[in-house]
């Protein structure tokens, strides 16, 4: 009795033995893949920003042709590049800002839904607004963004395609 009491205490203990080889093989390959992660490229703030410059001005562009289309899929890629920047770039103090610019989106997003042109305009100029905004509560005041006055992207054409 004293045998198999033994022979149990042993079994016991060696299953609570924490570090086992099978699981020391899985946590070195889960710190091997938490390194590969930390070193994974990740778009900086800035890089979001210009991505949100860029479809600002298409949006306008777009909103000047009616093209309400192309303004939906504008607006929905300014809205993506808010969403990732909450999503990875948590730890810098400005995107605790970023949400001041949801209701100004949604005000553009419902003059596309209207296809309302003058609420358009004046949704547009509420989102430009609201940036400058933000920009001067993260202290990038020097960062000013306004209404396009000339088309950058002579590759694309903003008016509403015939079929």
């Amino acid at each position: 009795m004293k045998f198999i009491s033994l022979i149990l205490l042993f079994v016991i203990l060696y299953s609570c033995n924490p570090q086992t080889s099978n699981e020391k093989q899985l946590q070195t390959r889960i710190d091997s893949l938490e390194s590969q992660i930390a070193d994974t490229y990740k778009p900086g703030f800035g890089e979001f920003m210009s991505s949100i410059q860029s479809h600002h001005a298409k949006l306008w562009f777009a909103g000047e042709n009616q093209n309400w289309k192309l303004c939906d899929f504008e607006i929905h890629e300014i809205m993506e590049s808010f969403e990732d920047i909450q999503k990875y770039q948590k730890e810098r103090p400005e995107t605790a800002l970023v949400a001041i610019i949801f209701p100004a989106i949604d005000s553009v997003n419902h003059a596309i839904e209207l296809q309302n042109p003058q609420k358009f305009k004046s949704s547009y100029v509420l989102l430009t607004n609201t940036c400058n905004s933000c920009h001067q509560a993260a202290q990038f005041e020097f960062n000013v963004v306004k209404i396009p006055e000339e088309q950058d992207f002579s590759n694309q054409d903003f008016s509403i395609q015939k079929n």
